[in-house]
């Protein structure tokens, strides 16, 4: 049995956790105000999910989620995700994160960021430009005609061919952006950012993306 850990118990934190123990994965989600505070979200969630510490989320995860802001990324334990996939759901809100100059500049992208301060963990982007409430409510079934299609990005084959199953798993089509260079392509005020769309139609937005405004 898979478990997820979980950083981040917001609102795309909490849905990916409804939709994991929905198709039979155990989760253990962290925030940054203690495992207490989770009680009744984890309640909610039901026995395959508990709370803990970003330590113990990240310790326990076969496979660990990411989803706090850009700005709180140097607060991720370093060790205990070592060797392991991390899906990174950030977006760059200057508004909220200040300003970043690389950004801006569009000589890096958030997940390259986040790879960065994890070094050697398999970062790959995932889950960023979906409405949360959308996470548990437009999955369908392999197949379905027009499919809604998420993004993944990601230097490690093996961390994107994960996403793209777990994509599946709850009811998604995959896009692969290709290396997290290329993330950029599904960040904010880009055209894939937040629409729905099936497969052909996000490569088409990715496609006619810009780096920069």
């Amino acid at each position: 049995m898979t478990t997820l850990g979980i950083i981040g118990a917001g609102h795309i934190g909490s849905q990916i956790a409804r939709v994991a123990v929905a198709h039979g994965y155990d989760v253990v989600i962290a925030n940054s105000r203690g495992p207490e505070t989770l009680a009744d979200l984890v309640a909610d969630l039901g026995p395959r999910a508990k709370a803990g510490t970003a330590v113990e989320a990240g310790e326990a995860g076969d496979a660990v989620v990411v989803t706090v802001p850009l700005r709180a990324i140097d607060q991720i334990p370093v060790e205990p995700l070592a060797g392991k996939i991390v899906l990174d759901t950030n977006n760059y809100y200057f508004e909220r994160d200040g300003r970043i100059e690389a950004l801006d500049k569009g000589e890096t992208t958030t997940s390259e960021i986040v790879q960065r301060h994890l070094p050697t963990s398999r970062v790959v982007k995932a889950f960023n430009h979906i409405f949360a409430a959308d996470i548990t409510s437009d999955g369908a079934p392999a197949g379905s005609e027009n499919r809604r299609a998420l993004a993944v990005a990601g230097d490690d084959a093996e961390a994107v061919a994960f996403v793209t199953r777990f994509y599946d798993e709850i009811g998604f089509d995959a896009v692969n952006v290709g290396p997290l260079s290329e993330s950029w392509r599904v960040e904010r005020d880009r055209p894939a950012y937040v629409v729905r769309q099936n497969a052909d139609e996000l490569r088409a937005n990715l496609a006619i993306a810009n780096r920069l405004p």
